[in-house]
């Protein structure tokens, strides 16, 4: 599985970016997927996680009810959707695939890993 991250850049505070994160190489219908982040300096963290059908996801309390994951698996594509963006939220963001399952938040869980996109939001 090649996971193809895009849709970064740089936003002012308030403001929303997509990412989207193509996934290529055979299906993830049957994936858990999910997007972490890491800022200079700083380890990886958790952001968000959906299981393989998209009825159930799960969220870093930081982006709660600010972020949104969501998948069309008819485009082996996974989606994030950033409202309300903070300084804070600059970092590399990455998607990571994993075979079955429900969701999963430590980065050990996840098998494959996309190249990453960097989102920069200025104060």
């Amino acid at each position: 599985v090649q996971l193809q991250a895009s849709g970064g850049g740089l936003v002012q505070a308030g403001g929303s970016l997509r990412l989207s994160c193509a996934a290529s190489g055979r299906t993830v219908s049957s994936y858990a997927m999910g997007w972490f982040r890491q800022a200079p300096g700083k380890e990886r963290e958790f952001v968000a996680s959906i299981n393989w059908s998209g009825g159930m996801t799960y969220y870093a309390e930081s982006v709660r009810g600010r972020f949104t994951i969501s998948r069309d698996n008819a485009k082996n594509t996974v989606f994030l959707q950033m409202n309300s963006l903070k300084p804070a939220d600059t970092a590399v963001y990455y998607c990571a695939a994993r075979n079955g399952g429900s969701y999963y938040i430590t980065p050990w869980d996840y098998n494959y890993w996309g190249q990453g996109t960097q989102v920069t939001v200025s104060s």
